[in-house]
């Protein structure tokens, strides 16, 4: 009997070991809508995972995908290092981060193929197998290439089982993601994670989201997404009361350099320090323990094929 498993850039643990979790972070991210700000030095990096560690940080997952930088190489010695498990992706963002040779390149290569074999055999010849499958949605909507990269995430998780994790353009698109993962494509509910629901605080759709038997992500500390924050518990705290509490996870989403605490941003200790403990008066410890624990641990094990 095959026996689900988180896949790490360590190897597959059993998902009751990932702990506490950030279930969406960044350690390396670049992309030339953030000139200056890219997530590309190792040494921070480094720092940044054990002040996550000290804070009582145990895992964290990793949304960048192909060809922004996700420095796999470096990522098992960091791990490692640190004593945190580390889960990478695959999967494709917005046509607007790569250069149109890129994209033209990956329509050539079979972009399933490309998330297939970054899951099942390594991102590159680093030897790092991608645990989940990354895309994105736009704002309020679904371009041609969201279809694309959703299209090819459905294909690459029949073949593996991989969950995908949703960017929403400022939190919006829920259900239109949901129409086309879950409804045109197959992909279950429950290997679906929705990003950034935090940034449209629409309680309403929120509601509709989580009665799909989708994961819902709230992701807001870094920086550049701070407007949302005070809204968070209020939303986890309704959705919980729905009986939502067992979909809910929780990231930091650090996504420029200024936002790491090593740089006198929030970082990835912010999520434990001061959002976990905000969330607890909203919602429950209960409610928050699983949120950081039970929840992830399930959202991201997979039954990989041998």
């Amino acid at each position: 009997m095959v026996s689900a498993a988180v896949r790490t850039v360590l190897g597959d643990v059993a998902p009751a070991d990932l702990g506490v979790c950030d279930a969406h972070d960044h350690l390396f991210l670049r992309s030339p809508r953030l000139p200056g700000q890219e997530l590309d030095s190792v040494a921070s990096a480094a720092a940044e995972l054990d002040a996550f560690r000290e804070a009582g940080g145990q895992s964290l997952v990793q949304w960048t995908p192909h060809g922004m930088g996700r420095h796999a190489r470096e990522l098992p010695a960091l791990a490692r290092t640190a004593g945190v498990r580390v889960v990478a992706a695959t999967g494709l963002h917005q046509a607007v981060h790569y250069p149109p040779e890129v994209l033209a390149d990956l329509r050539a290569r079979g972009l399933a193929e490309v998330f297939v074999r970054e899951l099942t055999h390594g991102i590159g010849d680093s030897g790092v197998r991608a645990g989940l499958i990354k895309v994105a949605g736009g704002f309020h909507g679904l371009d041609a290439h969201a279809r694309w990269t959703m299209a090819a995430a459905a294909e690459a998780h029949r073949a593996t089982g991989a969950p995908i994790a949703v960017h929403l353009e400022l939190g919006t698109g829920a259900l239109d993601v949901l129409d086309l993962l879950c409804g045109a494509l197959d992909v279950p509910p429950a290997k679906v994670v929705l990003g950034h629901l935090n940034r449209s605080p629409d309680l309403t759709v929120h509601r509709d989201a989580a009665a799909t038997g989708a994961y819902l992500a709230f992701d807001g500390p870094s920086r550049a997404h701070h407007p949302t924050d005070w809204r968070m518990p209020d939303a986890v705290a309704a959705l919980a009361d729905a009986g939502h509490g067992d979909q809910l996870l929780l990231g930091g989403d650090t996504t420029t350099a200024a936002a790491r605490s090593v740089h006198g941003g929030p970082g990835l200790p912010h999520l434990l320090r001061r959002v976990r403990p905000r969330l607890e008066r909203a919602a429950g410890r209960d409610v928050v323990a699983r949120i950081l624990g039970a929840n992830p641990a399930r959202a991201f094990a997979v039954e990989w094929p041998a």
